[in-house]
C-alpha cells in the first residue's frame, strides 16, 4: 500500500495555450485541484516553491487554504528553500496553517534547487556567514526550525507583559502538536540521506540526484532509500521513517492524454547542476499495461511509501484530477498500491 498524491509546480503564464494565465489561477486551481483529488481518493497535495518565478512561492497561505477546504488528505511542500527563510517566523506560519488543517501537514524543506536570480536569498535578506555556504545556512536555518518546532521556551519574558503569560520561557505560539515529527528533507545526494536521517527528518528523494555512479536513476535513488532507512535505524528513531519520491506518470486512455503524452515517455538523463554532475529520472507515459510493467521496475517507487505525482497544472484542474484518477484507477491496483 502506497500514500498516492501530487505534486504540483504552480506554473502560470499569460498564454491562450494555458489554463492558468494568472498568480490568481495558480493560487485558486491548486486549492480546486487537491479538492477533486481528495474526492477521488488521493492521500496528498503538495506544492513546490520558488522564488522570483511566475510559480507558487510563499506557501503558507495556500497549505492553510487547502487545509480549510479539506479534510483528509495530506498537505505538504516539496520542498521549502530554507536558505531563504526566518525559521522563527516560518514556524509560526506553518503553526498556525497545521492548526488549521486539523494536523494533515507534511512540510518539506531543503537547500533548495537553483533560482531565477543570483543569491536570490540576499535580496530576503539572508547571506552565510564567513566561511559558511549557502546550503550550510540552509541548514542553519533548518535547525533553528526544527528546535523551536519542539515547543520549548526560550525566550524571557517582558516583566510587566501587556497580556498575562505561562510561567518560565515563552515558546512561539501558535504551538501545533506533533508538527515537528512531521518534517521532511528533501535530499539530492546519498550522503545527505543519512545525515537527514540523523536530524530525525523524513526523506524526500529529489527527482534529480546531483551525483552520478553510472547505474539507471531508480537504483541509485533505490540506494539513497535504503542508507536513509539503515541510518534512521541506527540512530534509534522510534517514529516510523517515511519516504516519498516523486514520478510524472500519464496513463493513455483516452485521445486527450494520446495528444498530450503519446509518445513522450523518455529515458533518465545526466546533467550538470551548478557544475556539479546530476541524474535526473525520467517520464511514464504508455498505455496502463504497459506502464504496469515499466513501473514495476522502479527500485525506488518499491522502496518509498510515499508516490507523489508531478502533475502539469497548466493543462488545468479538470485534467490533472483525470491524471490522478487514471493512475488511482488503471494502475495502482495491478501493483499492489491499493
Amino acid at each position: 500500500m502506497k500514500k498516492i498524491g501530487f505534486l504540483s509546480f504552480g506554473h502560470w503564464t499569460p498564454s491562450p495555450s494555458s489554463e492558468v494565465r494568472t498568480a490568481s489561477d495558480a493560487l485558486l486551481q491548486s486549492i480546486d485541484l487537491a479538492v477533486a483529488v481528495e474526492e477521488l481518493g488521493g492521500d496528498g497535495a503538495y506544492f513546490r516553491v520558488h522564488h522570483f518565478a511566475r510559480q507558487l512561492a510563499s506557501p503558507f497561505p495556500l497549505l492553510a487554504a487547502v487545509g480549510a477546504r479539506t479534510s483528509r488528505i495530506e498537505i505538504g511542500t516539496a520542498v521549502i528553500d530554507m536558505r531563504y527563510e526566518n525559521p522563527l517566523y516560518m514556524a509560526e506560519d506553518a503553526g498556525a496553517a497545521d492548526l488549521i488543517a486539523g494536523g494533515r501537514l507534511q512540510l518539506g524543506i531543503s537547500r533548495g534547487s537553483p533560482e531565477q536570480v543570483v543569491d536570490g536569498f540576499r535580496y530576503f535578506g539572508y547571506q552565510p556567514s564567513e566561511g559558511e555556504t549557502d546550503a550550510d545556512m540552509a541548514r542553519t536555518h533548518a535547525d533553528v526550525f526544527l528546535q523551536v518546532l519542539g515547543g520549548e521556551g526560550f525566550a524571557q519574558p517582558n516583566p510587566r507583559p501587556m497580556f498575562a503569560n505561562p510561567p518560565g520561557l515563552l515558546r512561539l505560539e501558535p504551538y501545533s502538536e506533533g508538527l515537528r515529527d512531521r518534517i521532511w528533507w528533501g535530499a539530492g545526494t546519498r550522503s545527505t540521506a543519512e545525515w537527514t536521517a540523523r536530524q530525525g527528518m523524513h526523506l524526500m528523494s529529489s527527482t534529480l540526484l546531483t551525483e552520478d555512479t553510472g547505474v539507471p536513476f531508480h537504483q541509485l535513488q533505490a540506494e539513497q532509500i535504503q542508507l536513509f532507512r539503515d541510518t534512521w535505524q541506527a540512530e534509534g528513531h522510534e517514529r516510523e521513517a517515511r519516504v516519498s519520491v516523486s514520478r510524472s506518470i500519464f496513463p493513455i486512455v483516452d485521445d486527450r492524454d494520446r495528444a498530450y503524452f503519446g509518445g513522450s515517455a523518455d529515458s533518465d538523463q545526466v546533467g550538470y547542476i551548478d557544475g556539479t554532475i546530476a541524474r535526473f529520472g525520467r517520464s511514464y507515459a504508455a498505455e496502463p499495461d504497459q506502464l504496469v510493467a515499466e513501473l514495476a521496475e522502479d527500485e525506488a517507487i518499491a522502496a518509498a511509501g510515499t508516490l507523489l505525482l508531478t502533475v502539469p497544472n497548466q493543462l488545468g484542474v479538470d485534467y490533472n484530477a483525470h491524471v490522478v484518477e487514471s493512475v488511482l484507477k488503471y494502475v495502482a491496483p495491478e501493483l499492489g498500491w491499493r
